[in-house]
């Protein structure tokens, strides 16, 4: 018999709505993300400036927003300068962070004319260097990127080429200085006066930034919450954001745990924000702090660790590094994540995928090669596309099953996004590994009366991958049997499956 769920929608009940930057992704110099990922002079497919226009074509597609440049954990001994003027006179360094060369070539005008290509969604989201530098170098690089002329740095920006400013509104103000393993890794108390100094002096300039304060590296670290609660003490009048960063991979072949993580990602989120309104509440403030989930995605770290420890690397330029190659199961874990954002986009209002290309990327490339989707680029960009709008309450009564790192957890995982012209996106996991799920939605006061799509990512081989050998051997397919009748939706989810409906 199968099993069924049931949630009810209405326009009244509902979260908040959509922020474009929910969308956004992240490009840092590790691995092969930049070189021979996006930039590939050489490359049968390479524009004028080097950029892989194969690549640019999947990137919009995607629909990434914001992108978060240039790390990450590259950033804590990022050197700005070495990334302006001219490509074959910057000096290559020792890139501390992944232990590799950086070469250089690609710098800052190339991440903005990388974001020009994408279109005029793609928004600059630059991160700062708060581990080996300060608050000068914070402030001659917004000059030399913001400013529009008549001072040293902003008319060297002119002299390389680049006469007109950036525009950088977003602005993070280091990465991950709780974790030990960060270049300058900081206490919150160090961290919390730096970028409290920091970002009252990139006000001094413009006092339209937006700025994110790095918070914990994620809910497990020992500092959990009383780092955030130190940090927003120094920083909640002068920054916007507090920044999250969460992975999650299948360990010990506890699928069933893995499934549900997205239980784990809103709990952090839950936590952070009564963490921030906790101190907004002793500091008497009405502003609310919203959250920054920069860095997010299925990652097998566990193996990346063991790669580091076998094979430690000796200085390379741009090595194969964490090219996870994900399968349908990490597919509908990744929806879910995107299902969590959702959920709570009246307080998430930026998150970044990490990372773009080739590193725990929803497109891979090979070098001289073609570039490819993963299975992870299609609940991206099916929630690019069809996620935007204002958020729907979705509160299902869904069976449960038993999971060894959550207990008791819901075998449907829900979101629904109502966009400007009425129309209703239904996203929705199902967890179960066997089994079919029947799913009814109670539709009130929505005037919705037709199903234009079920598209479905669903095989019955549950390790079913793209590669190189058989780039789309994993696509969505249309889902039959999605009715909606008398305002009741009904349909069947296959088991680990993520689903997208589309009614009109």
């Amino acid at each position: 018999m199968t099993r069924s769920a049931r949630f009810t929608l209405h326009p009244d009940y509902t979260v908040g709505d959509v922020d474009p930057r929910l969308f956004g992704s992240f490009v840092e110099h590790l691995g092969r993300c930049v070189y021979t990922g996006i930039h590939e002079p050489g490359h049968p497919s390479a524009d004028e400036e080097g950029l892989r226009t194969d690549v640019l074509e999947l990137v919009r597609e995607l629909g990434v927003t914001a992108v978060r440049y240039p790390g990450g954990n590259f950033v804590s001994g990022y050197k700005w300068e070495d990334s302006v003027g001219p490509a074959d006179e910057r000096p290559r360094r020792l890139d501390l962070a992944w232990r590799s060369t950086e070469s250089n070539r690609f710098g800052l005008s190339e991440y903005i004319a990388f974001l020009k290509k994408i279109g005029p969604q793609a928004e600059p989201m630059m991160a700062l260097n708060l581990g080996t530098r300060g608050v000068a170098e914070a402030l001659e690089l917004q000059e030399y990127a913001n400013h529009p002329a008549g001072t040293a740095l902003s008319d060297l920006r002119a002299a390389h080429g680049d006469k007109d400013p950036f525009g950088i509104r977003l602005w993070c103000l280091g990465n991950e200085m709780d974790g030990p393993w960060q270049t300058g890794h900081k206490t919150a108390e160090e961290y919390g006066r730096i970028a409290a100094e920091t970002a009252r002096a990139m006000r001094q300039i413009d006092p339209s930034v937006e700025l994110v304060a790095c918070g914990s590296s994620g809910q497990s670290m020992d500092t959990f919450a009383e780092w955030e609660a130190k940090v927003l003490a120094e920083t909640y009048d002068l920054v916007d954001y507090i920044s999250l960063h969460a992975y999650y991979e299948e360990l010990d072949g506890d699928r069933d745990s893995f499934l549900a993580s997205a239980v784990d990602m809103e709990s952090f989120i839950e936590n952070v924000v009564a963490t921030c309104d906790h101190v907004g509440a002793r500091l008497k403030s009405k502003k609310k702090i919203n959250l920054s989930f920069d860095e997010w995605n299925v990652w097998y770290l566990s193996k990346t660790q063991r790669e580091a420890e076998e094979n430690p690397l000796d200085w390379p330029e741009a090595p194969r590094l964490l090219e996870d190659n994900y399968s349908v199961t990490d597919a509908v874990v990744f929806g879910s994540l995107l299902i969590a954002l959702l959920r709570h986009a009246d307080r998430v209002t930026v998150a970044c995928l990490a990372q773009l290309v080739n590193v725990i990327a929803p497109i891979l490339t090979e070098p001289g090669g073609p570039a490819w989707r993963q299975t992870t680029f299609f609940p991206f960009a099916q929630a690019s596309r069809h996620g935007r709008g204002r958020v729907l309450d979705v509160r299902a009564d869904s069976p449960t099953y038993e999971t060894r790192k959550y207990g008791e957890v819901s075998l449907l995982h829900a979101t629904a996004v109502r966009a400007d012209d009425g129309t209703v996106t239904v996203f929705a996991v199902n967890r179960s590994q066997s089994e079919p799920l029947k799913l009814e939605v109670a539709l009130q006061g929505l005037g919705l009366t037709s199903v234009s799509e079920h598209s479905a990512l669903a095989d019955a081989d549950p390790e079913a991958r793209n590669t190189l050998e058989d780039p789309e051997r994993v696509t969505p397919h249309e889902a039959t049997g999605t009715t909606l009748q008398g305002g009741t939706l009904s349909t069947t989810l296959e088991p680990l499956s993520w689903n997208v409906i589309r009614l009109g």
